[in-house]
């Protein structure tokens, strides 16, 4: 029997029929399929209004949200398992910074982009908001990695 184009690409979650939630952090979760326009220079947003951890020294959960901006390459990120991932993080103990680096890294190591930036923006705690920026680039992006730096520390300084 043929294989599903879905198949082809190595899915297994999208289009599955059943889904099921991590209890706790696991980037074994996110899958990625092929780029189909990899010479043309383009940015792709995910907007994750409703991200959830735990903090490490209090067990009390953090609320956030997170966004990843990307110029893809060969790879694209699936989006269930984007979801699914950032689920995976609901009982999971870390600082924010710490998971802001956590997801940068897992989608650099899956997609190998040309550019990749996670922002999150957390809900006060204590009367004190903490929005940790981590970005990365190829060799031919580090200008915009730095720009980007710059730009992001100049609109929280306004």
């Amino acid at each position: 029997m043929a294989k599903t184009k879905k198949e082809q690409i190595g899915l297994t979650l999208l289009g599955s029929g059943s889904t099921t939630y991590a209890n706790d952090y696991s980037p074994k979760l996110l899958e990625a399929f092929p780029n189909d326009h990899p010479e043309n220079e383009y940015l792709v947003s995910f907007n994750c209004p409703e991200f959830t951890s735990l903090c490490p020294i209090t067990g009390q959960p953090d609320f956030g949200k997170i966004v990843v901006n990307y110029i893809p390459d060969k790879k694209m990120l699936e989006s269930k398992s984007m979801k699914l991932y950032l689920g995976s993080f609901r009982n999971h103990g870390s600082f924010h910074e710490d998971c802001v680096n956590i997801i940068m890294n897992d989608l650099v190591k899956l997609l190998k982009p040309k550019y990749l930036e996670v922002v999150g923006i957390f809900m006060p705690r204590g009367g004190i908001s903490i929005l940790p920026f981590a970005n990365y680039a190829d060799k031919d992006h580090q200008s915009m990695k730095q720009s980007r730096i710059l730009e992001r520390m100049n609109f929280l300084l306004k």
